[in-house]
């Protein structure tokens, strides 16, 4: 169920680029489809039988009807261009009600053979599975394998499962393979761990395009606008670092400025991989290059080195950092920290330069401000070429230094009458994000889909009845998965937005949710409200201890530190969870009330587009707070909940 989970992130991602705006939108389909199937638990056949054909028929939908987004201005920047294929409005409530449908026909064959165990013993069975579906997915991620791997481990899997398959199921998981295979062969895709990427060979340049956007090219440099920064620095570098490197434009340039080192930063490694084969200048194969397949804002809070000129080069994505979170793999490297740490990498008289084709005024303002408050004084500031291949706007370049002297400006940036909107922060990253609100186009797709969910629970699962006594479970959902979108947010800080990074929070967060279940097997402690109280103190010093605070820690007492801080709340929650789980007289029904708190959870999240990331704690607070009081009414009593450990994982884990 989880590896399914993560398949179809990861396959609706590549091909409908809609959802690398809309954060979680398949992540919510999915808990409501396993919400469903458990609810159906006691009603009906296997629906587990149908989920060939549902699956192949989902995976066949979204690459027959790729879409990219009619990227408009406002008060919220899309990264994108203007595309065929089906309006949005029309894609995505087909996407997410196949992924729900998708999911619902594996959950329900996981929640008649959950049934047929003790409660407690289903549970640590559930999780077990789930470590070993994001293992499993990790693994081939981490091997360079794609989509025909994934049609191998679902279509085996399934195989087994069935037993005795028919033919209309054996037909299905042709058509599941088929529909990998041509996802990845006929349009000579190379899948990365971010992206599904496209080449076009133009004489000797390349051109990149991501998820079925133009990205990158890998371009002959000379006279370009890549020259720019250096024609604003007063003295040539000795030492650059590119981050952002990609195919490797910057570095080129660099060594022709006479670099004797270069330092070339790259999240994606298929992104440097092709810049290696396939750059006409060979940049990557001088010597003076040091290649970091590393996330940026990671790496500068690692490194020791300092450098005559650091450039962010054109460090915007396509991808969300999680499914969970509006946080995008680039998100941490235009806060106000990220340009302070950049600053205190910098030699005497060393210079900082970020470029892009930014479309809005507002935006390169917003950029331009962040300089001026981190170094002193406005930057210098440079109008490029026009943006191409269906792009919008000019190239905005930017140079910034605290040494005055160390610039040679034709023109400083100066807003004259504009408002600047503030710069963005660690605790809220959201660059592209315009007013502190959440967008309206976000307002109504959540509530078309929580309108949604309603009918189809009410339609596929039954009568709420059965949740009603579940609804401490339901609040707790909410919150667990509040906590956990906090977790990953936290490490990406820490760590970097590195899907690896990613896959191993996950992969903590269920080991320590098995720890809970295992130290619950073995002891028995009925003392819920102690542990409930426990449980707000830790949360309550994860409020109080900003994230940044830990980033000036060396990397093993940081990462001991963010352990304490992510896992303890989860790790007493569980605890309390198995307490109450074990005696559940419907298993079933009890996890699937708390999935469907979840779906609310991944709607509350964008709240953080409001109050940021630190204050979704103290909604976990109310909403555990809410749980109690609920139990306590409905004849719980003491005997309060806890989320179930069900982890959703995201599009970057793969």
């Amino acid at each position: 169920m989880l590896f399914v989970e993560l398949v179809a992130i990861r396959w609706s991602g590549a091909w409908v680029v809609h959802l690398s705006y809309f954060a979680n939108f398949v992540l919510l389909g999915s808990f409501l489809g396993i919400g469903i199937g458990f609810l159906r638990a006691h009603r009906g056949p296997d629906l587990f039988a149908w989920s060939p054909p549902v699956i192949a028929l989902f995976l066949g939908l979204v690459i027959a009807f790729p879409a990219q987004i009619d990227r408009t201005g406002g008060d919220l920047v899309y990264f994108g261009v203007r595309g065929t294929g089906l309006p949005a409005w029309v894609l995505l409530p087909l996407v997410f009600v196949a992924t729900a449908a998708s999911l619902a026909t594996v959950a329900h064959g996981v929640a008649v053979r959950f049934a047929r165990f003790p409660a407690l013993e289903a549970y640590r069975l559930d999780i077990l599975g789930s470590i070993g579906g994001i293992v499993v997915f990790s693994a081939l991620a981490f091997a360079g394998m794609g989509p025909l791997a994934w049609g191998v481990v679902i279509a085996g899997t399934t195989l087994w499962l069935l037993g005795r398959p028919s033919l209309l199921q054996v037909v299905a998981l042709v058509v599941l393979m088929s529909v990998f295979a041509i996802g990845t062969y006929r349009y000579e895709t190379i899948w990365s761990p971010y992206y599904r990427l496209r080449l076009e060979h133009i004489g000797d340049s390349v051109l990149v395009a991501a998820n079925g956007v133009p990205h990158q090219a890998a371009i002959r440099t000379r006279g370009t606008d890549y020259e720019i920064p250096y024609e604003r620095i007063a003295r040539d570098p000795d030492s650059v670092l590119v981050v952002g490197a990609g195919n490797g434009n910057d570095v080129s340039v660099a060594l022709r400025q006479g670099a004797s080192r270069v330092d070339a930063v790259e999240i994606d490694p298929e992104l440097l991989e092709i810049g290696e084969r396939f750059h006409p200048e060979r940049p990557y194969a001088d010597p003076r290059v040091r290649r970091f397949v590393d996330d940026g804002r990671a790496f500068l809070e690692r490194t020791d080195d300092r450098y005559d000129l650091i450039v962010f080069a054109l460090p915007d994505s396509l991808t969300l950092l999680s499914g969970q979170s509006a946080v995008r793999l680039e998100s941490y490297l235009f806060t106000r920290e990220a340009f302070q740490a950049a600053a205190d990498h910098l030699r005497p008289q060393g210079a900082f330069t970020i470029y892009n084709f930014y479309r809005e005024q507002w935006l390169a303002d917003r950029l331009a401000g962040t300089l001026t408050d981190v170094f002193g004084s406005r930057p210098c500031f440079d109008i490029g070429e026009s943006a191409g291949r269906g792009e919008v706007g000019r190239l905005s370049i930017f140079v910034a230094s605290a040494d005055p002297t160390a610039l040679r400006c034709e023109e400083r940036w100066d807003p004259g009458e504009r408002s600047v909107v503030a710069p963005a922060v660690d605790d809220r990253p959201f660059l592209y994000l315009q007013e502190r609100s959440i967008p309206s186009r976000y307002l109504v797709a959540l509530g078309l889909i929580l309108l949604a969910s309603i009918v189809f629970v009410r339609v596929g699962g039954g009568s709420f009845r059965p949740m009603f006594r579940y609804a401490d479970l339901f609040f707790m959902g909410a919150a667990f998965l509040l906590l956990e979108t906090k977790s990953v947010v936290q490490f990406a800080l820490l760590f970097g937005t590195t899907w690896f990074v990613n896959s191993l929070v996950f992969v903590g967060v269920l080991l320590f949710v098995l720890l809970a279940i295992e130290v619950e097997r073995k002891i028995r402690i009925a003392r819920p409200r102690l542990l409930l109280g426990i449980l707000f103190l830790g949360l309550l010093v994860g409020w109080l201890i900003p994230t940044g605070a830990l980033l000036g820690l060396p990397i093993v007492s940081r990462l001991l530190a963010a352990i304490a801080l992510a896992f303890f709340p989860i790790f007493v929650a569980n605890l309390i969870f198995a307490e109450r789980f074990r005696d559940t007289a419907d298993p079933p029904a009890a996890f699937g009330a708390n999935l469907l708190g979840a779906m609310v959870g991944g709607t509350l999240e964008y709240l953080s587009l409001l109050t940021g990331f630190r204050a979704l704690l103290l909604l976990v607070a109310a909403l555990y707070g809410g749980a109690y009081l609920l139990a306590s009414r409905t004849g719980g009593g003491s005997r309060m909940t806890t989320p179930s450990g069900r982890v959703p994982i995201s599009a970057a884990d793969g």
